[in-house]
């Protein structure tokens, strides 16, 4: 798995990449880059770098033997943007047409209502960079590249954690190619999620953003068609579709596990992170956020991975409300899980208990050793939480995730009544109820 916290110019190798990355520096080499794209200042041209297909010129079709076979235009009045830039509105078409399928239709008239919504964000951070012997001069320069979508008429914007991180500057960019810096108003690494503020914006300007309309991903199904908006590799607002095919996905990065993911074949490459995911009606089910990459190439794989709308509707909310996502725990430290996997015992131990905490309260026992024979006294181990089965730590995180702060939960344990609880075979099973607080205020893992 590729950590979630690297954002960079180039994907990195291995077995899942993020889904945001580069800009366009890709088409540099190639001759292909269109006049009115940006070119940002980035690195070196990646080796595994496709060169996209572009429509030949007379000039560049007298240097190449290849030619693409152009269709025919099919209609009189191409799909155009409106004069406003900020509102893209369609032609007005027929309900039937020779031309457009009923399919067709809707996929255009899903990219044209919610392409205003997505915007282009550009992480800026300070790098040294030498000026004379021993002399350094710290410089702004763009790192990454990613997609938001508008949250609200306020200018908030959502987007993927992992698209700010590290940032000294943010920027963000709308329809009509107008770029404002943003504040950060907080965000979840854990969960990925991230809130921007635009700063700077005039009334008028505030008022024509066009917050996205937001779904469900409760009710999704498999097989369900989906489209995905967002810039990959720096080409601004592509709509790329498929199917839903996977829920429930879990994404690992070795210390956070991140459940219920909606997983699609809809094409995501570096870039897409941030960007929304869409059900057949355009409203949003999902934040794109990482794919499947086995070739360590950074590219798509058609498993792509993104965050279900009903767990970051009340991540951003919190955010919105406290600057911040309240996690709940239970105010324990746990221990290693191999010292249960060894013993053959499915649940969580508790190392510490800090003084003051939640767990201290409702009278959990830490994990200590024997002040005379040294030995072991191993502490509760938890082996439910509200009725649910606790057998590993995802369990636990996986349930307090679905909490909030101040809930009072019923936490099975099984206390040993000896030194020794594995030796003696000896335990007593109990519940007891623990009023849940907030990580930060307490020095514990959960």
């Amino acid at each position: 798995m590729t950590d979630r916290s690297e954002f960079e110019q180039r994907p990195r190798a291995g077995p899942l990449a993020l889904a945001a990355g580069t800009a366009v520096g890709l088409l540099l080499s190639t001759g292909l880059l269109p006049e009115a794209l940006p070119i940002p200042a980035l690195g070196p041209l990646p080796v595994h770098a496709e060169a996209p297909v572009a429509t030949p010129t007379a000039a560049t079709a007298s240097s190449s033997s290849a030619t693409i076979a152009l269709p025919p235009p099919t209609r009189d009045v191409p799909l155009q943007r409106n004069v406003d830039p900020m509102t893209m509105q369609l032609p007005e078409l027929p309900e039937a047409s020779p031309d457009l399928t009923a399919e067709e239709l809707r996929a255009i008239r899903i990219f044209a209502r919610n392409t205003p919504s997505v915007v282009n964000i550009t992480n800026i951070r300070q790098v040294p960079v030498q000026n004379g012997y021993m002399s350094f001069d710290m410089e702004r320069i763009p790192a990454g590249f990613g997609s938001g979508f508008v949250w609200d008429d306020q200018g908030h914007v959502v987007t993927n954690y992992h698209v700010i991180k590290g940032a000294a500057e943010v920027k963000v960019t709308l329809l009509d190619q107008s770029t404002f810096s943003a504040r950060v108003v907080g965000g979840d690494s854990d969960k990925d999620v991230a809130v921007l503020q635009l700063v700077g914006v005039p009334p008028d300007k505030l008022r024509q953003l066009q917050p996205v309309t937001l779904g469900s991903s409760a009710a999704l199904l498999v097989g369900q068609r989906v489209f995905a908006i967002g810039n990959p590799l720096g080409l601004e607002h592509t709509l790329t579709s498929g199917i839903v095919s996977g829920l429930n996905r879990e994404l690992s990065t070795g210390t956070v596990t991140i459940k219920g993911l909606v997983q699609t074949d809809a094409a995501i490459n570096p870039g897409n992170s941030g960007g929304i995911l869409l059900d057949s009606v355009g409203r949003v089910i999902g934040i794109n956020t990482a794919i499947a990459d086995p070739t360590g190439k950074g590219a798509s794989s058609g498993v792509g991975f993104a965050l279900p709308i009903d767990s970051v509707k009340g991540l951003v909310d919190q955010i919105l409300t406290y600057g911040r996502v309240l996690r709940p725990v239970l105010g324990i430290t746990l221990a290693p899980p191999q010292i249960l996997k060894q013993l053959g015992q499915p649940g969580v131990l508790v190392l510490e208990v800090p003084k003051g905490s939640p767990a201290e309260k409702a009278g959990l026992k830490p994990t200590t050793r024997d002040r005379f024979s040294g030995s072991l006294v191993l502490g509760d181990i938890i082996t439910g939480l509200d009725g649910r089965p606790v057998k590993n730590y995802s369990d636990l995180v996986g349930i307090l995730d679905e909490k909030r702060v101040g809930d009072t939960v019923k936490v099975d344990i099984l206390r040993s009544q000896t030194d020794n609880l594995f030796a003696s075979g000896a335990a007593r099973k109990m519940t007891v109820t623990i009023t849940l607080g907030e990580r930060g205020q307490v020095n514990v893992t959960e």
